[in-house]
């Protein structure tokens, strides 16, 4: 994954949007929705997603809805990113060991696990509090 899918880009408004509310602020998903131009049932199965992995709290009935399952500082961009499109892969030979048979040979294959690096250092070190401040 190297262009953030459709997903990926609703998936990061609507968390950041959670961040940036009161700590103990229950959201509704229809108001996330709307607060972030997204429709509200492409966001319900993204933070379905979270939920199942605590990067927020769902809350069933009346009152219902979701928190942040961890404070923001403690939330780094490279987990949603990865939450929605899986692990960050510049080229398919780096997925993982063995998956290009020219990986040892490769003069490239190098510089793609350095741009993954790179990158995953760079999302990783953006935490959902520093997006979420005014």
């Amino acid at each position: 994954m190297m262009e953030l899918t459709r997903k990926g880009e609703y998936a990061i408004r609507g968390i950041v949007y959670l961040a940036a509310q009161p700590p103990d602020r229950v959201c509704l998903l229809s108001d996330i929705a709307a607060a972030v131009d997204v429709p509200a049932t492409f966001l319900a199965k993204i933070f379905q997603q979270f939920s199942k992995i605590g990067l927020v709290k769902s809350y069933r009935g009346t009152g219902g809805g979701f928190l942040l399952g961890r404070v923001p500082e403690k939330i780094t961009l490279l987990e949603v990113v990865e939450a929605v499109e899986g692990p960050i892969v510049p080229n398919r030979c780096v997925v993982g060991a063995g998956e290009c048979v020219r990986d040892v040979t490769c003069k490239v294959h190098p510089v793609w696990k350095r741009v993954q690096g790179q990158v995953r250092d760079v999302l990783a070190g953006v935490t959902l509090k520093e997006l979420s401040e005014v």
